[in-house]
């Protein structure tokens, strides 16, 4: 069934309340509180107003289908209403009753009444249910049940939670983030958090949208959400939750334990062009910089301060961060020695002390010489004194010199406050007015300039692959799962089945030796003591597979000139596709959690970028002198593995090690769970 649009709904021209309770009165006074201009209709059988505003008696006495419905009453009302709504051509409903499908454990019949309610909606929007429905501070449509701390604005970032009480948390903020909307989508019955934020991206008054994410609603759909938000040129930056689950307490394979929730989630937003934070702090101080700024080219950065130890402490939180601080050029230096005079050193971060506290000429040839150089926003910190107790008089010239300097050198430039309190809300909507990006606390604003830098990556145009049914998946042997792996051009070690430790024995002179001894069913075998290497003779095979708990055995031909193991895994994610995670390999896996994740598809261009981003990188690359190694069997490897996944009904799949030399790449040991092939 196809939805109706939820432009009514968001942005309506009448609203009616169904319900008399202190929840439906506060949803009247809030609108009008709002100035909400457009008819306003409580609906009740017995009570003549509501909030102060007349009420009338039934459903079928409204003048005429409103845009948007608060409905306020219990659950099983809930969905009477909202088949009448739907009925008399409703624009949407927001329903606030509790007790539906997030309560099926408690309540036997919370999931069945969901489906009544998303059937009595039939193509009418429902929010819901058990939500606060939202704010629209650009129109004064306040269908949200309980105070808030928005004002009118005519532009702003737009934030949708799977959580009411934390966007009701986040109305609250004094930052000077100018909140256009504020959206709860409760238990996503029939419209998703997906179809929300996009119903916003049509709204030309909303310059970035932040999510709160437990959960992804559709991966289609938000795919298709994050890419038409990419197209338009709308920043997204996301806080999803779930990053202390254990990632899979039952795991197989390494690859299950390292590709949990959290990475699956990071590589998927990361895949979309959307940036993820990890507190609220963060994601209301990054869409103040995407708000002011937009998405930065870069995280090149310079900072200003009037003191050594704001410059130590910038530079130190700084420290192992996707930001830099580009040296300054002579002609930089040239101009600053002419503001500065000779005492003060020239560096990025500087301090450029007090000797031109107050001088508002000079700060801003100060500051406009810091900007000329290569960096993507300039820093300037200043902490605002109390303005209850103190003067900041001179604290605020710095301000006009700033704006100066970022009029003059056309790029963003930020105030930083070290102390949230140190940055009074009145400051920062002015600095606002003026272009300038209000930042509080360091650490909060680095990750604000790092999430905006990456927002202006190229971002994949391959649709991502949900994964589908596996029907009978059951672990293959290694030898058959490394058979299926050479059909699809994995390089493997020749070998041989044994069935005892003679037979290992035979079968190894067969070979060749040195050879590889390992005791077949079990998933890890080196902590299990199943894996022997470099074995030179019948005897020490034998010798070695009568030592191994293991009822049959492998022996392969060992593979010499290693120089790095790398482990290759796909695991199939239901809410975020297919996860490729490459890693540092054989019994380093644990030990080093050097590990990065990707979603499926990829190319030769994401597996290279991902390789160079793990620790053992260096090592592949050649390290202290040694030879490198072979990048492009490396390459070649990780898209066979993907071939196998794509082609074929893989549950899950793992190379562990991937033997890397300087002219191969061989997979030494390989996991398949899978279907019929």
């Amino acid at each position: 069934m196809t939805m109706r649009s939820l432009e009514r709904l968001l942005r309506p021209a009448s609203i009616a309340v169904i319900g008399g309770g202190t929840w439906c009165e506060n949803v009247v006074r809030e609108c009008r509180k709002a100035g909400f201009v457009g008819a306003l209709w409580p609906v009740h059988p017995n009570r003549p107003e509501i909030g102060g505003c007349p009420a009338l008696s039934a459903l079928d006495d409204l003048p005429s289908a409103p845009d948007a419905v608060f409905v306020g009453v219990n659950r099983h009302a809930t969905v009477d209403v909202v088949e009448v709504l739907n009925r008399l051509g409703a624009g949407g409903a927001v329903c606030f009753a509790s007790g539906f499908r997030e309560a099926s454990r408690e309540l036997g019949d919370g999931a069945d009444l969901q489906e009544a309610l998303v059937r009595a909606a039939g193509d009418m929007p429902l929010l819901g249910p058990n939500c606060y429905g939202f704010l629209n501070a650009l129109d004064g449509a306040a269908l949200w049940p309980d105070q808030h701390g928005l004002t009118p604005v005519s532009r702003g970032v737009a934030i949708v939670s799977q959580s009411s009480n934390i966007a009701l948390n986040l109305t609250m903020q004094a930052r000077g983030l100018p909140l256009a909307y504020v959206l709860t989508v409760g238990n996503q019955a029939q419209t998703g958090l997906s179809a929300i934020a996009g119903a916003l991206l049509d709204d030309d008054r909303v310059t970035a949208i932040g999510l709160h994410i437990e959960g992804l609603d559709d991966l289609s759909a938000f795919e298709a959400f994050a890419r038409e938000a990419r197209r338009r040129g709308k920043p997204v930056v996301a806080l999803k939750v779930g990053r202390s689950e254990a990632a899979r307490t039952a795991a197989i394979s390494h690859t299950a334990a390292l590709a949990g929730s959290a990475a699956g989630s990071d590589a998927l937003l990361e895949r979309l062009g959307i940036a993820r934070v990890n507190s609220l702090p963060a994601l209301l101080e990054t869409l103040k910089l995407l708000h002011v700024s937009g998405p930065l080219a870069g995280a090149d950065i310079v900072s200003m301060s009037c003191s050594g130890g704001e410059a130590s402490l910038i530079a130190d939180t700084a420290h192992g961060r996707r930001v830099a601080f580009p040296p300054l050029d002579a002609g930089q230096k040239e101009v600053l020695a002419g503001a500065l005079g000779p005492k003060v050193a020239l560096a990025n971060p500087l301090d450029y002390h007090t000797y031109i506290w107050g001088d508002v000429p000079a700060m801003s040839r100060c500051f406009s010489a810091m900007m000329q150089g290569p960096a993507n926003l300039g820093i300037v910190i200043l902490d605002i004194p109390r303005m209850d107790r103190c003067d900041p008089g001179a604290w605020l010239k710095v301000i006009d010199a700033v704006e100066c300097a970022r009029t003059k050198s056309g790029k963003p430039m930020a105030i930083l406050s070290t102390l949230p309190e140190a940055m009074p809300e009145t400051v920062a909507a002015d600095l606002m007015s003026r272009g300038i990006v209000p930042l509080c606390g360091l650490d909060t604003a680095i990750t604000a300039i790092e999430a905006a830098a990456l927002l202006s990556k190229p971002v994949s145009s391959a649709h991502i692959r949900s994964p589908g049914p596996v029907d009978a998946p059951r672990l293959r042997s290694e030898q058959e799962a490394k058979a299926i792996l050479g059909e699809h051009g994995l390089k493997i070690p020749a070998s041989h089945a044994a069935a005892s430790p003679q037979e290992a024995a035979r079968m190894a002179q067969e070979l060749g030796f040195p050879v590889v001894l390992k005791g077949t069913g079990l998933a890890h075998k080196s902590e299990a003591g199943a894996v022997a290497l470099n074995l030179n003779s019948a005897l020490e095979v034998n010798a070695a597979a009568l030592a191994m708990p293991a009822p049959a055995f492998l022996v392969e031909e060992m593979v010499t000139g290693t120089l790095a193991e790398l482990l290759i895994g796909i695991v199939p994610d239901p809410a975020h596709g297919y996860v490729l995670t490459l890693a540092a390999g054989g019994v380093l896996t644990e030990l080093l959690q050097d590990s990065r994740s990707l979603i499926l598809p990829v190319d030769a261009t994401d597996i290279r970028r991902a390789l160079a981003g793990l620790k053992i990188g260096r090592v592949l690359a050649g390290y202290r002198g040694s030879a490198p190694c072979d990048l492009e069997a490396i390459v070649a490897a990780v898209l066979a593995v993907q071939d196998i996944v794509l082609t074929a009904p893989v549950a899950e799949i793992e190379i562990n090690p991937l033997l890397c030399g300087a002219d191969f790449a061989v997979a030494a040991d390989a996991l398949l769970i899978m279907g019929e092939y």
